[in-house]
């Protein structure tokens, strides 16, 4: 049990690194195409389009239930890491290309939800710790492939999808040969997307849920769209010549240690409480963007980014949590695997609206209206409070 939940965690890591692997190299694939510098927003819907996409079909068939979860895993690893290698075709067009990023995603949603699962099968108590380390691994490894563009700089732009698909062609392996079938695996039943509304009609349960809309109202699009963030600083300061890529991985690398920090904290302070607060400071930080963003000071910038890139997705592992644990036990999963792909969706609304408002707000207030998200979050918790105060 020692080894098999950090060879989880590791080969999460690995696979996950798919996720931005355009992201990271966007201008230079913009550049090639002739799209603008915004063309990162349709990259990154793309392969959240296929993740929903991937999502809801994984679970109708539900495959993870009726095959081996770590062979579901090591073929959607190979998968994913073959359509992201798509990006290294010659002419490639730009339909192309969104294509394969919607088939990376697709093939993503056997590894990062099967992940969780198989975490699940291994233990029962505690699981909010290791859905901490999860996503953690979710994490660093969405902002690996800055990392890798930042080391490869001086080399072509297809060594990052070259690493990243081999680090996922590893991870898929590992699972494979190193993690078996877990203890308490059942069978799951059959998926009922009616079910889903009987999850809704309990207040514990849509207070989760509409706290994890929220958050991922926000999160996606400040990843997404924090290389724009730094680009424009040196664009306004040139002598600032601060390294994007770098930065890039190490603000939205620092999320991974909020997840595991926030997985252990919710063991002696209740998980709702620490998510809510870490949601009402990221909404926080969004609403005073566009003063922090206008300044001058490098310094006070980045100390804003990195305070923010841990608050942005401190409550990730403890909503998911909190979904789980007010689900009602006869359909659990239908309702993780909805509130999932709706939490998904909205980060494709949330991408491309701020995408448009790109074209005629000025860079440092583009960022204000994804307070939107975390201020609904929190009075659903809020009015979650209450009616259990009532009820008691």
């Amino acid at each position: 049990m020692s080894r098999i939940l950090p060879v989880i965690v590791l080969a999460q890591f690995f696979c996950t690194s798919l996720w931005f692997a355009g992201n990271a190299i966007a201008a230079e694939l913009a550049a090639a195409l002739q799209q603008p510098s915004t063309f990162v927003a349709h990259l990154t819907s793309a392969v959240q389009l296929g993740f929903i996409t991937g999502t809801l079909v994984f679970a109708l068939l539900t495959i993870a239930d009726r095959f081996s979860p770590s062979r579901v895993f090591f073929l959607s690893a190979l998968a994913a890491a073959l359509c992201n290698l798509g990006i290294n075709l010659g002419s490639l067009e730009a339909g192309n290309l969104l294509a394969f990023r919607f088939l990376t995603g697709f093939f993503l949603a056997g590894i990062y939800p099967v992940g969780m699962k198989i975490a699940a099968d291994y233990v029962q108590a505690g699981l909010g710790k290791w859905l901490g380390f999860l996503v953690g691994a979710l994490v660093v490894g969405t902002a690996f492939p800055h990392l890798l563009k930042s080391v490869t700089a001086q080399l072509p732009w297809h060594y990052v999808t070259l690493t990243t698909s081999g680090l996922a062609v590893l991870g898929g392996v590992a699972m494979l040969l190193l993690v078996p079938d877990g203890p308490y695996r059942k069978k799951g039943q059959r998926l009922q997307l009616t079910a889903f509304a009987a999850g809704f009609r309990q207040p514990s349960f849509r207070a989760a849920a509409f706290g994890y809309f929220g958050h991922m109202w926000e999160l996606y699009t400040f990843w997404a769209f924090l290389p724009l963030i730094l680009t424009t600083y040196n664009h306004a300061h040139p002598n600032a010549e601060l390294p994007v890529s770098l930065l890039s991985f190490l603000l939205i690398g620092a999320g991974g240690l909020a997840c595991v920090s926030s997985g252990l904290l919710s063991r002696v302070v209740p998980p709702r409480k620490v998510a809510t607060t870490a949601l009402a400071l990221s909404g926080t930080c969004c609403l005073l963007s566009p003063l922090v963003l206008r300044s001058n000071s490098a310094a006070l910038l980045l100390c804003f980014l990195f305070f923010w890139g841990l608050m942005v997705v401190a409550d990730s592992p403890l909503f998911s949590t909190l979904v789980a644990q007010s689900a009602p036990e006869t359909s659990r999963g239908t309702a993780l695997t909805i509130v999932n792909c709706l939490g998904f969706a909205i980060t494709i609304v949330s991408i491309e609206v701020t995408r448009w408002l790109s074209s005629y707000v000025n860079t440092h207030d583009l960022f204000f209206m994804l307070a939107l998200g975390p201020a609904l979050g929190v009075l659903a918790q809020l009015g979650s409070r209450q009616a259990e105060a009532v009820a008691s």
